[in-house]
């Protein structure tokens, strides 16, 4: 089955969307309201230039990848549906649950699938950890901790909360399945002023499992780190180090022995992961739910869950603003 796919949105991301789509195979067309970034695509990757307009009328494409502001998503994704394609979604999938709510309608009533782009869900380090947790090398999840930290692309138009956190989220969902049972969110604007530049949130979930982010995009260093600590040790995942390194398993005992608690250290081992690019992984399942019609791992249900999240961290982070 051949599958045709167009990108809206010739920007620096969509410049990455459409060299992993490109090389797949299944480009076939650019879209974007400045017209010189557009062309500017279409010569680079060897493919037409469209309107949207054409892009909906246009039969043969099967899905669409929508890689634009957050605020245009709800306009363009339903659009998108009701001409009767698939489309993925760069995250976050909305700004508010009411604009969300509208795209999942719209998926519906087409009977078409919406995937968003929670590229951390595609990366072999995450699918190794996921695995290695449910197989149970940590025992029983106890704590999470998810640090993304960094300087950089600071938006005017959301906050880090929106531009950031769906990330871990979507990890940390993905490994204790269920919703948490309280959010405590706290931030700091410093830059924007519009809800959070610097963001902490704790929460609480069934059984016990406590996990907390970290977020900024106003840090002077890099760190993207997700820690899972169970009752028989802890993986780390950390996105900065090189391939062979960045899957970590620690297997400190901690000991409660009456009066005193002690602590018996073991060396750390790296754990081996799959070779294979998060964007490429990320762009083939999109081309999966055009040939198969069947969801992705990000799909509107994963999507809606964050943005619940999402919108409780904001409305607690605007009380502290107010």
């Amino acid at each position: 089955m051949e599958i045709n796919i167009a990108i809206i949105g010739c920007g620096i991301w969509g410049r990455n969307i459409a060299r992993n789509a490109s090389e797949l195979g299944v480009l076939a067309g650019v879209c974007d309201t400045n017209q010189h970034h557009a062309e500017a695509f279409s010569k680079q990757f060897s493919c037409p230039t469209y309107s949207l307009e054409q892009i909906l009328q246009t039969d043969s494409i099967s899905g669409v990848l929508v890689v634009t502001n957050a605020n245009s998503h709800e306009k363009i994704a339903c659009a998108v549906l009701e001409a009767g394609k698939h489309v993925y979604i760069e995250k976050p999938l909305a700004l508010t649950m009411e604009s969300a709510l509208h795209i999942k309608q719209a998926a519906i009533k087409a009977n078409k699938h919406v995937m968003v782009g929670h590229l951390l869900q595609y990366h072999p380090a995450y699918i190794e950890l996921k695995k290695q947790v449910n197989n149970g090398i940590i025992g029983d999840i106890q704590h999470i901790q998810a640090n993304r930290l960094a300087m950089g692309r600071i938006r005017k138009s959301e906050s880090a909360i929106y531009d950031l956190c769906p990330h871990d989220l979507s990890l940390i969902l993905g490994l204790v399945k269920t919703m948490p049972g309280s959010i405590n969110c706290a931030s700091a604007s410093h830059v924007t002023h519009n809800g959070g530049d610097i963001i902490v949130t704790n929460f609480k979930f069934p059984g016990d499992i406590t996990a907390v982010m970290h977020t900024s995009w106003y840090s002077p260093y890099k760190e993207h780190r997700l820690v899972v600590t169970g009752t028989k040790g802890s993986i780390m995942f950390d996105d900065t180090k090189p391939s062979d390194q960045k899957l970590t398993f620690y297997q400190d005992k901690i000991l409660d022995e009456g009066d005193a608690i002690q602590i018996e250290r073991a060396e750390p081992a790296f754990l081996p992961i799959q070779e294979g690019e998060p964007l490429r992984n990320e762009v083939s399942a999109f081309i999966d739910v055009c040939k198969t019609n069947s969801p992705a791992i990000t799909d509107m249900e994963e999507a809606l869950k964050i943005q619940e999240i999402l919108t409780e961290m904001s409305r607690q982070t605007q009380q502290d603003t107010s």
